[in-house]
């Protein structure tokens, strides 16, 4: 029994057809000509420009040449898609009347024409072709004699990549990824402002692995691996995460700001009208048909302006490839490429810091004029200068593979000498500032498991730290607070392969494969993120990075696949990379619905095994009538609000624990006595902010205001019955715990970290 035929471009333009626009008029364009034989200098073309209406019957020819053939010539033409030849004919241009080619005289060709076409050659070419997005088609021109004394032999051969004007690179895709990004933060947020941290801190972790992940895409781009169109042109979809952004009046400033300091601006852009920029794609058409290798073996570096990037054809036309490539889809002059994601991401940074600011004075405004409640978010607008800071450290973070990648490649490209000195300046500043914040954690972390046996203890007690440094370990278990430093390390690496290996593509495809294979396998090993699901979310994300990888390194061709296999692999990237990234959309907009409209949306997740809930200033899960929870509280200064339940647990049969009994009743009385000072003391300490969001948490109580009395709740040490948190305090840890109660105004809480010493 025989199957029938299945085409998987056929389902991928399928699925096309539900999300691209309709073309007006069906079209065919191509719009650059390149050598496919060393030895085709008898016919160069600077400007190549034709675009085929099948409607009108005619070929519409704009074409700067010069040719130094002469007598009889015929045209062997062969169009390719995806590797495969579709259509193979010879043209006679004596039979075709093509102007001033019968015979093929010496001299230049400057004068465009319109080219007759058949009906049927017009049969010939599938419909697909005028649908399918950023379709992977060549045409071959071989010209040979046909004079006696050299019929047959080939003088020149002509190659031409051919579009039909559909994309997959939608603004609408740009813009769409950009605003769920956005609203997606700004709910996280708004959740955590309603006090539901857990909930918050699960958006603002997702969403960020979800940039990372768009990130990732951007990266895919920039190699400087040949890559099929439809790759070229979903990788730009994302270029956005990485700064690329064009606005002109930017690219005008920018250009003035080089050239002032000493550089020289290309003008690629501005040429296209009478020179072809070729935009490098897999190298091969078939293996016996050598194509942009001979062609850039003959490139030399032009003379001027256009010296500093782009490789120079013997035709005169000009080969982008790697992160130049990306820059010249995006309409940026290569130039202008660092010094324009160095500007947005300094522009972001701005912004999210003036959005601080601006709530800041929104909150002040409104409680003057009683719009909202004198208390309501006093503790934001009391500490609003650590939520800034803590804003500023966790968009370095974000922005830091830009960084790292652009600064080190304006080190190989030297545009001015003032783009030299920000690229040093930037990439030492982000780096030692991550890097510090990274040994801070690890520091913080490692004194609360020497004097508590739980990094979390410090880790979430302290305001401070939580604030500043935040940024850095909530996504993860407190155990794992020391995983910033391989994110770090893998954002450091795989920005120095993409930067600094654009003459070599192969060598970035291995790194790539050798990183995401080795970020995958720890990942999968380590599970370090804060609960289950996380965990799957950012493993899926790695796994599906590895995946890119593994096709990066199929387009280097390096075994020598048939240019269908290549093609075919292109496509599958585009549906399975469109598909894992909607997926990965929808779940974070229904995940955020729900929990917008959930009455108490910490309930839908986990209780995380850290305890990191036990000493962060509470949300409605925290329930101190645990020994570990009563180690929180007083680590928080939040001991008078649990009172009551400490009592009610006491007085319920069987858990009967009298304060002036047990081996600590000779400390009561001294303890009672400082109980005024260690409330003023504990007032003094500010609610932990949610790291990601950088906003406070409503707060159903408030310590200010109340009373001098004790705040302490009785000893759950003394019943050795009592049961709750598996965390187990030593003598000597309750030891230190009374000593710091004793020692009155002045003191702090063990462990607990100032603002002088972060």
């Amino acid at each position: 029994m025989r199957l029938p035929s299945f085409n998987p471009l056929l389902l991928g333009a399928a699925l096309s057809t539900l999300v691209l626009p309709a073309a007006a008029e069906d079209v065919l364009r191509s719009t650059s000509l390149k050598s496919c034989q060393a030895n085709s200098s008898g016919f160069k073309a600077s400007l190549f420009d034709v675009v085929f209406t099948p409607n009108n019957l005619t070929a519409s020819v704009n074409m700067l040449a010069t040719s130094s053939i002469e007598g009889y010539v015929v045209f062997d033409i062969s169009i390719f898609a995806y590797g495969y030849r579709v259509i193979h004919t010879t043209v006679d241009p004596c039979t075709s009347n093509l102007p001033g080619m019968c015979p093929m005289t010496s001299g230049k060709m400057n004068n465009p024409f319109n080219l007759p076409v058949t009906p049927e050659a017009i049969e010939q070419i599938p419909g697909i072709a005028y649908t399918f997005p950023d379709l992977d088609a060549t045409v071959l021109v071989y010209v040979n004699y046909t004079d006696p004394a050299m019929a047959g032999q080939t003088i020149a051969c002509l190659e031409t990549d051919v579009s039909n004007g559909m994309t997959v690179d939608l603004l609408g895709v740009k813009w769409a990824s950009a605003g769920v990004v956005l609203l997606a933060l700004l709910s996280s947020a708004i959740v955590n402002g309603l006090g539901f941290s857990n909930a918050a801190s699960h958006i603002a972790s997702n969403t960020i692995s979800m940039f990372a992940y768009f990130q990732a895409q951007a990266m895919i781009g920039l190699c400087a691996v040949p890559q099929p169109p439809v790759v070229k042109s979903w990788t730009q979809n994302f270029q956005w995460t990485m700064g690329i952004i064009n606005i002109e009046f930017v690219q005008d400033i920018l250009q003035w700001y080089q050239r002032a300091t000493g550089g020289e601006a290309t003008t690629i852009l501005d040429m296209l009208s009478f020179v072809s920029v070729q935009v490098e794609k897999v190298k091969k058409v078939k293996r016996s048909m050598p194509m942009i290798d001979e062609a850039t073996s003959l490139a030399k570096r032009s003379v001027g302006g256009l010296a500093k990037r782009a490789l120079q054809t013997e035709f005169g036309s000009y080969v982008v490839y790697g992160i130049q490539r990306a820059a010249f889809r995006a309409g940026i002059e290569t130039t202008n490429l660092f010094l324009t994601t160095l500007t947005f991401f300094y522009i972001f940074m701005i912004i999210a810091a003036l959005g601080v600011v601006a709530f800041k004075v929104f909150c002040e405004v409104a409680a003057k004029l009683k719009i909202i409640k004198g208390d309501a978010w006093f503790e934001f607008r009391a500490g609003w200068l650590t939520v800034l800071k803590g804003v500023l450290y966790r968009w370095v973070l974000i922005g830091f593979p830009q960084i790292t990648i652009f600064c080190l490649w304006e080190l190989t490209q030297n545009d001015s000498a003032g783009a030299m000195v920000l690229a040093v300046f930037f990439f030492l500043g982000c780096l030692a500032t991550l890097a510090y914040a990274a040994y801070r954690v690890i520091r913080i972390a490692r004194r609360s498991v020497s004097l508590h046996r739980n990094p979390a203890y410090i880790l979430f007690s302290d305001p401070h730290a939580l604030n500043k440094w935040g940024f850095l370990y909530v996504p993860y278990r407190a155990s794992a607070y020391y995983f910033i430093v391989p994110l770090l390390v893998y954002i450091l690496v795989k920005g120095m392969f993409i930067a600094l290996a654009q003459r070599a593509g192969t060598v970035q495809a291995v790194a790539l494969i050798i990183i995401e294979a080795a970020a995958l396998i720890t990942a999968s090993v380590l599970r370090p993120w804060m609960d289950k699901s996380t965990n799957s979310f950012n493993i899926a994300i790695c796994a599906m990075n590895f995946i890119n990888a593994i096709f990066l390194f199929v387009f280097t061709d390096v075994f020598g696949l048939p240019r269908l296999v290549i093609g075919v692999v292109g496509v599958v990237l585009w549906i399975a990379n469109a598909a894992f990234s909607l997926i990965l959309i929808l779940m974070l907009i229904i995940t955020t619905g729900i929990i917008l409209f959930h009455n108490n949306p910490d309930t839908r997740y986990q209780f995380m095994n850290d305890d990191r809930t036990s000493f962060m200033k509470s949300n409605t899960q925290i329930a101190t009538t645990t020994q570990l929870d009563a180690l929180g509280a007083t680590a928080r200064g939040d001991g008078n609000l649990f009172r009551k339940s400490m009592e009610d647990d006491e007085s319920a049969p069987g858990r009967s624990v009298s304060p002036n009994s047990g081996p600590y009743a000779h400390s009561t009385r001294a303890s009672m006595r400082m109980d005024s000072a260690r409330n003023s003391l504990r007032s003094s300490f500010r609610a932990p902010i949610d790291p990601i969001s950088g906003t406070y948490p409503a707060e159903p109580h408030h310590l200010r205001g109340k009373a001098s009395g004790s705040v302490r709740a009785p000893s759950p040490f003394g019943n050795n019955n009592y049961s709750g948190s598996s965390s187990n305090l030593s003598g000597q840890q309750r030891e230190q715990a009374q000593a710091a109660a004793r020692a009155a105004v002045g003191a702090r809480a063990p462990g607990m970290t100032t603002e002088e010493d972060l």
